[in-house]
């Protein structure tokens, strides 16, 4: 519970970072993988998405990793508490047989099935999601922006991360 928590904080905090972009800073392509800071959020809503989808059955999942979902940043951003907050719902029902469990699922990139355990997966999902927040990051510092907290020690010492501290 303590990733999904620190996960919708550090979104949080890379949202409220990001509504400071004007339109053009938005969608402007800055090199990173997904180019702008809307396609790298768009990516990590489409990739939480897909491994939910994949996890618990449920949800939509879209056929490509670079698919934009939303290119206004209040509908990107109204999905994303939404889609936060669908995981962590989720969590709080998983007991640790659930965790050591495998489950099942078919590859966007190359179509093959493949067969884990939830637990490295869960694992895979929040370090993605810490992954392409530093690319976030890097791009609203390059366009002149302040700097954000993301660490998860720096949520730990916030009121809701100090129960994890």
């Amino acid at each position: 519970m303590m990733f999904a928590a620190y996960n919708a904080w550090a979104n949080r905090n890379i949202y409220n970072a990001a509504a400071a972009l004007t339109e053009e800073e938005w969608q402007r392509d800055m090199g990173a993988f997904f180019k702008s800071a809307m396609g790298t959020l768009n990516h990590l809503l489409v990739a939480d998405r897909i491994w939910l989808k994949r996890m618990t059955g449920t949800g939509e999942a879209p056929a490509a990793l670079d698919t934009i979902l939303h290119r206004d940043f209040a509908r990107l951003w109204t999905a994303r508490q939404a889609e936060d907050k669908r995981l962590s719902d989720w969590l709080s029902g998983l007991s640790r047989e659930d965790l050591a469990g495998r489950f099942t699922y078919t590859t966007v990139t190359d179509m093959r099935r493949i067969s884990q355990r939830l637990a490295p997966a869960l694992a895979h999902l929040f370090n993605h999601q810490t992954h392409h927040r530093g690319q976030v990051h890097a791009i609203l510092t390059a366009l002149g922006k302040p700097s954000v907290d993301l660490d998860l020690i720096y949520f730990q010492r916030t009121p809701e991360g100090l129960p994890y501290a």
